[in-house]
């Protein structure tokens, strides 16, 4: 294997690491056959993590990368929604991490991360053992704030099931949906930015007003927001109109809607405009970076991970790269496809880093497909760029047209389908 130098470094990632991870795949790896092999543990195995590991072995087959998840699988947030609405089970979105070291020479490992010695570059685990590092990769997601919302803790969430990780949660909210009586009143109370998938709340409001318009037509959804207003609104509240007319009613936080307290044994949230109760009630609290993400100190005051935007190495701990839902990215989301992008630019940039080249400037890109109906997809699509340190979206973002036919959105909620597949082939396949 030929060793690289740092003009063709360049080459390879001169037109942004982002749109360099595909070619760099099958391009030439980093190494330099005199220098023993570096190490990377990456923590978490879900869009972020697992993309990471992926592309890190790309663009050095070298590299000894040992990933770290609870679970040899993985289940998915995209598509959960569907689960929900009764268009797919829980098997078909979640994926086998094992792939990643079958086909790709990524170290699975399977236990729970106990804490991050940062000074000692160690990765120490639940049973007490411990995995060395040249350099950390941290894609913790999210955890819940159970102190947020009066009346909400983790004993609350089997009564109000907040779905937001995918499982047995997921199963449970669609139990309930079931055996509530035609008529009943589903409540789903999103919470503030900044927060997981921030169109999901609306997605899944519509697939849940998709299953009860087949099987509890007089039912109704009431959406109790804490937000003023909420992604792809305008294009989500057409399809409502179209698809669910009368169904769905929303009230936003500037209306009331913000729910302050629960009382999980009567179905009851509280707002500022009044009680209400719930047959099904559906609350997603506030949520903060994942728990060794905060536990290591890589958070700041906001709950989430401050980072080196161009590179993703946190602020406040060197060597340790956070990815995902978990660090702050600038104008990009807590999403999927946002996770996927920022892990081929933090893998370019840790691997630059190993090897002595200063890293390149990225771009990224994103695309968040929303089914409002099995058969009715909408979608928005932006650009990212480093603008004085700070990711910022690029002007001419792709929003689906507010006026489209039936077969538009039908050709929507099929490339909906397809970015799935291929997103999590190119994950895990």
């Amino acid at each position: 294997m030929t060793a690289i130098n740092r003009r063709r470094f360049l080459q390879l990632f001169g037109a942004g690491a982002a749109t360099a991870a595909s070619s760099l795949a099958y391009g030439h790896a980093m190494h330099d056959s005199g220098n023993k092999a570096q190490r990377v543990v990456v923590i978490g195995g879900g869009f972020g993590g697992s993309t990471c590991a992926r592309y890190l072995r790309h663009f050095d087959p070298d590299l000894e990368v040992t990933l770290i998840n609870p679970s040899d699988t993985y289940t998915t947030c995209p598509f959960s929604n569907l689960v929900l609405g009764g268009e797919r089970d829980l098997a078909s979105i979640t994926h086998d991490l094992s792939q990643l070291e079958h086909h790709h020479g990524v170290r699975l490992v399977q236990r729970w991360v106990e804490s991050i010695d940062a000074d000692g570059h160690r990765v120490v685990l639940d049973d007490g053992s411990a995995i060395g590092y040249d350099r950390l990769v941290v894609s913790p997601g999210i955890d819940l704030r159970w102190d947020a919302v009066e009346g909400y803790d983790q004993a609350a969430q089997e009564a109000m099931p907040h779905a937001w990780r995918p499982g047995e949660q997921t199963l449970l909210l669609r139990r309930q949906l079931e055996a509530m009586s035609d008529g009943g009143v589903v409540v789903i109370a999103p919470p503030a930015n900044p927060f997981r998938c921030p169109p999901g709340p609306y997605e899944r409001a519509s697939l849940i007003a998709h299953y009860l318009k087949h099987h509890k037509p007089r039912s109704k959804i009431l959406i109790l927001d804490a937000k003023d207003a909420f992604a792809k609104q305008g294009l989500f509240q057409t399809g409502w109109e179209t698809l669910y007319p009368g169904m769905i009613e929303w009230v936003p936080g500037i209306e009331g809607g913000t729910v302050e307290r629960v009382d999980a044994a009567t179905g009851e949230v509280f707002t500022p405009s009044g009680r209400y109760r719930g047959d099904v009630v559906n609350l997603i609290p506030p949520q903060h970076a994942g728990a060794i993400a905060r536990n290591t100190g890589l958070t700041d005051d906001s709950g989430w991970c401050p980072v080196n935007q161009q590179t993703f190495e946190s602020l406040q701990i060197p060597h340790i790269h956070v990815i995902g839902d978990a660090s702050i990215a600038g104008a990009m989301p807590k999403a999927g496809f946002a996770a996927n992008s920022q892990a081929k630019v933090c893998a370019a940039a840790v691997v630059a880093a190993l090897h002595g080249f200063d890293p390149t400037e990225p771009s990224w890109s994103s695309t968040c497909y929303s089914l409002v109906g099995p058969e009715y997809g909408i979608s928005v699509s932006a650009v990212y760029r480093l603008d004085n340190g700070s990711i910022v979206a690029s002007e001419g973002a792709g929003v689906s047209p507010g006026e489209a036919d039936d077969h538009f959105r039908q050709l929507e909620a099929v490339y909906a389908r397809g970015w799935y597949d291929n997103i999590t082939a190119e994950m895990y396949g």
